[in-house]
């Protein structure tokens, strides 16, 4: 199948797009997870360059989160407003857009200017994960809206500010939109030589508090139940009973204190990575009879914190059609297209597990992401415009899903 001549002039139209000056401009600006007056001004930057699309944008408050203090209280931690935007509600076809303003340089990072490498790259915070992206998107529906194709698609846009730290504010608001939708694009970036992320596993992030009992540690220890050491082993347990379809990484334990006094207080961070479904319902039961006999054996007590947060998403039948959709635009635009799995997570996680179809690597081609060395291939940000176009003109037209 060829390219229509709508398609190749939507294609010519977002490839035209000034996405460059837009990436420039907004890697400029720090937008860390925790920045919240950087965000803030990320969100103001995205939505004048949003409002120009017909429909209803409004920069969305947070939803409650919190986390757990190295005290072993809840702390509520603050988001960025989220940008969403609502085009056609009416339309017969309908899909949700997203991508996230945030990124994970903090605002006292070193990491904050961009510089041109040798080979043509645009090394910058954020420059692939994600703003390259965000820029390429905007770019695809300013040529959807110029085609005559238009009416009939319909979508929303969904822009979070806290996607690096799980999402946990922007969960609900991800999943009304994903509502009703046939299909999903997500704009996280695709590997240097454009092959996209196929299935993917799922994510879980716990704060286990161990509480024990101080004593001094030379007069009487007996008196003490030491928490550090209980942590210590509930660490080890869960290490030892990963597998091939679960990995488990205690990541740290907090507490302690003088050396002479037995630690009343510790926390174990632990992340786990299943592969499946079952994996995290197996991983449950793991915590909690892990947790008792630990509790048992050390007499301390342990609060679970936490969640699974990020399913695991294979590729069901429908996420198989939108792939071929995608493959098949990318033929046709001379761009060719492969995926394979990887074990890193996204929104594309949360938006599979409402049972919309998405692939989740439509932004920019790059590498090296969350380090000093992240870069953006600039010649990619035309290419994935187009092909994000075309592909958006496909659903539009009824390709089958």
């Amino acid at each position: 199948m060829a390219l229509t001549s709508t398609e190749a002039a939507a294609a010519e139209h977002a490839s035209a797009a000034p996405m460059l000056a837009q990436v420039q401009e907004w890697v400029a600006v720090n937008s860390g997870t925790g920045n919240l007056a950087g965000l803030a001004a990320m969100a103001e930057l995205l939505a004048d360059s949003f409002s120009p699309l017909p429909g209803d944008l409004h920069l969305r408050d947070p939803a409650p989160a919190s986390q757990v203090r190295a005290d072993g209280g809840l702390a509520e931690v603050t988001h960025g407003r989220h940008l969403h935007l609502k085009v056609r509600p009416e339309a017969p076809v309908q899909v949700l857009l997203t991508g996230h303003m945030d990124t994970v340089y903090p605002a006292d990072h070193f990491f904050q200017a961009a510089r041109w490498r040798s080979d043509g790259a645009l090394n910058a915070p954020g420059a692939a994960d994600m703003k390259g992206g965000l820029a390429l998107m905007r770019a695809a529906l300013g040529a959807v809206e110029a085609s005559p194709l238009a009416t009939r698609i319909g979508y929303e846009v969904v822009l979070n500010s806290d996607e690096e730290t799980g999402s946990f504010s922007s969960a609900a608001l991800l999943a009304e939109a994903a509502r009703g939708k046939a299909a999903a694009l997500t704009y996280e970036p695709a590997l240097a030589d454009g092959t996209l992320a196929g299935a993917r596993g799922g994510t879980g992030n716990f704060s286990l508090v161990v509480r024990g009992r101080s004593a001094h540690a030379g007069r009487n220890p007996e008196d003490g139940r030491n928490a550090i050491v209980a942590a210590a082993a509930l660490a080890v347990r869960l290490a030892e009973a990963g597998g091939p379809d679960l990995s488990v990484n205690p990541a740290r334990i907090e507490g302690g204190g003088p050396n002479n006094v037995v630690p009343d207080l510790a926390v174990l961070r632990v992340n786990f990575r299943p592969r499946s479904a079952a994996a995290i319902a197996r991983a449950d039961a793991l915590i909690d009879a892990l947790l008792n006999d630990v509790a048992s054996t050390y007499e301390v007590k342990v609060e679970r914190h936490g969640s699974f947060n990020r399913p695991p998403k294979p590729i069901d039948p429908g996420a198989g059609r939108l792939f071929e959709t995608v493959r098949a635009a990318g033929a046709d635009l001379g761009i060719p297209i492969a995926w394979k799995d990887t074990g890193g997570v996204c929104d594309g996680n949360n938006i599979a597990a409402c049972g919309v179809p998405v692939v989740d690597t439509m932004g920019a081609r790059g590498g090296a992401i969350h380090s000093v060395d992240e870069f953006l291939i600039v010649e990619s940000l035309p290419e994935r415009a187009a092909l994000s176009a075309v592909t958006l003109l496909r659903l539009a037209a009824g390709a089958a899903l």
